[in-house]
């Protein structure tokens, strides 16, 4: 007998093949994934935002002030998307995440100017995720250089030399260090609840499939929502014990500051728990086995971290990559957590993120719960 056989060998690749024809779910997932990382990463994917919302506050109607307003968005980072009337709309655009940066321009900005008085223009910026405005700032920098360079002829040419004729005090709102542990860190909770959620639920649904358990289940008088419920309650526990763990490692390792109430951010733990929760029982409907379930598992976490704003700025992607961030919940849930923990957010002023999510978790519970049906029959 030959130690390798070429028909042997050429009889189990025949079988391999056949075998990833019939599984086509594993087959899509081979070819789709590669093909979503390399949209993402090659159209979706900038680590150099433009184009960021600006909010702008002026008390002063000069021609300097209309200059310095024009020559910032002509940098391309800035794009003024509000005139705000007093600084409590500022303040609320900024919490919100509405805009991420605002400009103050006082009273008298012109006359100060043209007296050699070197007036301060206020820039405020939503620090909470420095990688967004890191660029942006550092264009602002050679601002008060070059913005009244038309401006600044005849007897004002003095003015054009150094120093320059206006100062720019830029304020970093949550994050005045720059540190990335504050973004990153409470991002991580979402991140890991996701993906924990979601495989943990399908794998244990298709799981029972396997073994033949699921037919016993079926032959009792449960209702498809009561075995929802209780397939999704525990896994809930065991969410905010992840959590729990996550924020005392946050505040005692890297000293993330918890400025929010951390009740309502229990109260929100609930609401993205169990859609994530929704979503692992759909896929444990679809999936044939645990490493089908698993696959899909992946399909899904993956856009759900490239396209959240965890790892890139959300603002820096295109606005069909933006689109499609909009439906995932790790989304919003990113902008509920930092929101509430950096910046003290209020029910009022996360409820635009909440909605969504409770909107996902709705259409995603119905569909898993007509495939349960189906299961059923």
């Amino acid at each position: 007998m030959s130690v390798f056989s070429l028909g042997r060998f050429v009889a189990i690749l025949v079988k391999e093949f056949v075998q990833m024809r019939r599984d086509r779910l594993t087959f899509a997932m081979m070819v789709g994934i590669p093909i979503i990382q390399l949209v993402l990463f090659g159209y979706a994917i900038n680590s150099d935002p433009k184009s960021l919302p600006t909010a702008v506050l002026s008390a002063d109607n000069s021609i300097f002030a209309r200059s310095i307003v024009r020559a910032m968005e002509n940098s391309a980072y800035f794009k003024v998307v509000r005139h705000a009337r007093d600084e409590e709309e500022i303040d609320r655009a900024v919490a919100i995440g509405e805009v991420q940066f605002a400009v103050t321009i006082p009273e008298n900005f012109g006359r100060k100017l043209v007296r050699g008085e070197r007036p301060v223009l206020l820039l405020e910026a939503d620090a909470s995720d420095p990688a967004a405005t890191s660029n942006a700032l550092s264009a602002l920098l050679t601002l008060n250089q070059t913005a009244l360079a038309r401006d600044l002829n005849g007897s004002l040419a003095a003015l054009a030399t150094a120093p320059p004729a206006f100062e720019v005090r830029v304020h970093r709102r949550y994050n005045p260090e720059g540190n990335t542990q504050y973004n990153i860190v409470p991002g991580l909770m979402g991140v890991v609840l996701t993906m924990t959620m979601i495989m943990m639920t399908s794998l244990a649904m298709t799981r029972e499939r396997e073994r033949g358990t699921m037919e016993n289940l079926l032959a009792t008088p449960v209702k498809p929502v009561e075995v929802m419920a209780g397939k999704i309650v525990p896994y809930i526990i065991v969410g905010y014990v992840q959590v729990t763990i996550i924020l005392l490692t946050a505040k005692l390792l890297f000293g993330v500051p918890m400025v929010g109430s951390l009740t309502l951010l229990s109260l929100v733990l609930v609401l993205f728990i169990a859609a994530n929760l929704a979503v692992g029982f759909t896929f444990s409907t679809l999936a044939r086995n645990q490493m089908q379930a698993m696959q899909m598992t992946f399909f899904f976490f993956l856009p759900s971290m490239l396209l959240s704003g965890f790892m890139f700025p959300f603002r820096g992607m295109p606005t069909w990559a933006q689109w499609l961030g909009e439906i995932l919940p790790l989304t919003h849930f990113l902008r509920i957590v930092r929101g509430i923990l950096l910046k003290g957010n209020t029910v009022s002023e996360i409820m635009p993120n909440i909605w969504p999510i409770g909107l996902f978790l709705l259409v995603v519970s119905v569909i898993a719960l007509a495939r349960y049906r189906e299961t059923l029959d």
